[in-house]
């Protein structure tokens, strides 16, 4: 299934993607796509509606972020080599984690405001997790178990607070609207391999990045099984695994965003998301 969210910000409903593409309301039958509905029974209930029966969701409707309720916005650094050189960094012999804040989440297609006097907001495609059970200390070949699913997200960054305000990576990835998700999750049961995902990132129609989930450092169930041990990841927690190369700060000199620039992403099955930098 690809399960997605709709309508203002703050009045978001859940809804799915039909056979043919097109994006149907689920309200009359679910809440909300809040954790509890992420749990294995649940998914598989959802799987069972005939959205041919459901309404259509009108076309210029807005997109939110996939899954309501989040409790945990969890982040992996340097997982693609060719990014930790590009950075400045040795290739990590562990996971590198921070965490963003919730407030930063923010639908796929939501302008991307830049906190006033920023001179270096930069991109960074990811592939994110989406837990679907209580993961805690479980070993990498029961890791995928735990996941609901998957979403395209941009971990978008300004860089000045990133890395000159005392080397705290929050400060600069937690600003309002700076986590975009979605458009949709993908259910784990329709991508078993999460591995072969292309991953691409243009900037005013420019290639900026363009890699694959294959690259990885860290493959999915390495990092879900990584962060279990030293942290519970809860139902609805959305985990995002690192950017490959590409990123304005790697660019000699480093290229940043400017107002009025628009981002726009593809990652093959889990859709596209279009930013206007603000």
């Amino acid at each position: 299934m690809k399960l997605f969210r709709h309508g203002p910000a703050g009045q978001e409903k859940p809804g799915a993607v039909d056979a043919q593409g097109q994006l149907r309301d689920l309200s009359l039958l679910v809440p909300d796509l809040s954790p509890e509905w992420l749990a294995p029974e649940r998914l598989h209930a959802l799987a069972a509606i005939d959205l041919q029966r459901m309404p259509l969701v009108a076309a210029d409707t807005r997109i939110g972020c996939p899954v309501n309720g989040v409790r945990q916005f969890v982040a992996i650094g340097l997982n693609y080599r060719k990014h930790a050189l590009e950075s400045g960094h040795d290739i990590p012999k562990e996971p590198v984690v921070f965490t963003k804040a919730l407030t930063s989440l923010a639908g796929p297609n939501d302008d991307v405001t830049l906190p006033e006097g920023s001179v270096a907001g930069d991109w960074e495609i990811e592939l994110g997790i989406v837990i679907g059970s209580v993961a805690r200390q479980v070993p990498v070949d029961q890791a995928l178990a735990h996941v609901a699913g998957y979403v395209l997200a941009n971990d978008v960054s300004e860089r000045g607070w990133q890395i000159k305000r005392n080397g705290q990576w929050g400060k600069g990835k937690s600003f309002d609207g700076f986590g975009p998700i979605g458009p949709w999750l993908v259910t784990a049961d329709e991508l078993p391999d999460p591995q072969t995902i292309p991953l691409e990132l243009r900037v005013n129609g420019e290639v900026r990045q363009r890699s694959n989930t294959a690259d990885m450092i860290f493959n999915v169930a390495e990092v879900v099984s990584y962060l279990s041990q030293f942290m519970t990841l809860l139902p609805g927690d959305v985990v995002i695994t690192g950017t490959p190369e590409g990123v304005g700060l790697g660019m000699k000199p480093p290229q940043f965003l400017a107002r009025g620039d628009v981002m726009t992403l593809s990652a093959g099955v889990l859709g596209t998301q279009r930013q206007q930098v603000r």
